[in-house]
């Protein structure tokens, strides 16, 4: 059986990171590896993460000797990974019980080696806000378009290579940007289907429209080296995108 290491970021995150490791810990698919990463934690995340981890061996819990920042946290947990796939999910977004295990199955009868799934966006109060329903495929050029991937839904086979999340805003985007490129091509996982749970928090950095545009921006000229009209067609694409996908 194919080895799941879920690679889970945490940050001050004692009010949530509980139910969110239990929903990896939970999955249907019988090899999971829940690596946790605590970036210095100023509450009890850690300790809470020590307590699973004391009852349940599949949790590998991780402490980072300063506060370095996200990828920084994600990119320790894939050094660390021994499975054969690689998932993300944050503390404090969640998966439904079978989320891993229908993802892996369409990926395997596809023959590809990067995943997505639908999910959810919910506000702190666990109310649906929208569903965000990606394409059933997507190649780089789609992705230039606007994020198909969810980084609370990506998977992929490590046999793409070690990759890493780089220093920029939309850190997840540039990711999957490049392992689509490598990949050729990624699939969702019964598409139209939620397997996911994205919690939209107020004031998050993903809330906040201006900046993430000069995020895209600078994705598009430093990382994918577009020339100005290209760049400014993808953008102009994203920018759609971005309007469906929010309330």
């Amino acid at each position: 059986m194919d080895r799941i290491s879920v690679v889970m970021p945490a940050y001050n995150a004692s009010a949530t990171i509980e139910a969110s490791m239990r929903s990896a810990l939970g999955q249907t698919h019988p090899d999971v590896e829940l690596l946790v990463i605590d970036d210095r934690s100023t509450d009890d995340s850690w300790d809470l993460v020590q307590a699973i981890a004391a009852t349940d061996p599949r949790v590998v819990p991780i402490r980072q000797p300063r506060n370095a920042g996200v990828a920084a946290a994600r990119n320790a947990g894939i050094e660390a990974a021994t499975g054969r796939y690689i998932a993300f999910l944050d503390s404090d977004d969640r998966w439904y019980p079978d989320k891993l295990e229908v993802q892996l199955a369409a990926m395997q009868a596809a023959g590809a080696r990067v995943g997505y799934t639908a999910y959810e966006r919910v506000d702190e109060a666990g109310r649906r806000l929208s569903v965000v329903r990606p394409p059933a495929r997507v190649r780089h050029a789609d992705m230039l378009l606007g994020n198909s991937i969810g980084n609370l839904t990506g998977m992929y086979e490590r046999s793409l290579g070690e990759m890493r999340f780089g220093a920029w805003g939309h850190e997840d985007y540039v990711f999957w940007l490049q392992l689509v490129r490598i990949a050729g091509e990624a699939v969702c996982a019964q598409p139209g289907r939620v397997l996911a749970s994205y919690l939209v928090r107020s004031g998050s950095l993903s809330s906040n429209k201006l900046r993430a545009m000069r995020w895209q921006w600078r994705i598009y000229r430093e990382s994918e080296r577009l020339g100005m009209l290209r760049s400014g067609w993808c953008f102009a694409h994203y920018a759609l995108r971005a309007v469906g996908k929010r309330v």
